[in-house]
């Protein structure tokens, strides 16, 4: 993102506001990498809810009546693969809930590979 960029969700920056070399990483998914320290640590699993901004309150609180976090945060998951992002709160604790009660050895990894082939665009950004 360039300097001037506010601190805000992915999906409410500006489209603009994304340099090419971002765009490339996020595109790419290498942006994510560095999350595989957290995995490493066992903070983190490969599959599983996106962590949300504390300021997110609704998606706070939607997660907590589907009993989201009672699993750990990932770097993917089926939200990610279906493109649901934080823009639809609601819908997107339902989908973390659905695939966290569903969830296979199978799953897990198919996850991973499609995610891995670029099923799935990230967060969405508004236009400018």
């Amino acid at each position: 993102m360039s300097v001037d960029t506010k601190s805000v969700a992915t999906h409410l920056a500006q489209k603009s506001s994304i340099t090419p070399l971002g765009g490339f990483l996020r595109k790419s998914k290498l942006d994510e990498l560095p999350q595989l320290i957290n995995v490493l640590k066992g903070e983190m699993s490969l599959v599983g809810p996106r962590p949300n901004l504390e300021n997110q309150e609704e998606l706070i609180e939607q997660r907590e009546k589907q009993g989201v976090y009672d699993y750990l945060p990932g770097i993917t998951g089926l939200a990610q693969i279906k493109n649901i992002d934080m823009s639809t709160p609601k819908l997107l604790a339902e989908v973390d809930a659905k695939m966290l009660k569903n969830l296979t050895i199978k799953k897990y990894f198919q996850y991973i590979f499609m995610t891995i082939a670029g099923k799935g665009s990230g967060d969405n950004v508004i236009n400018p």
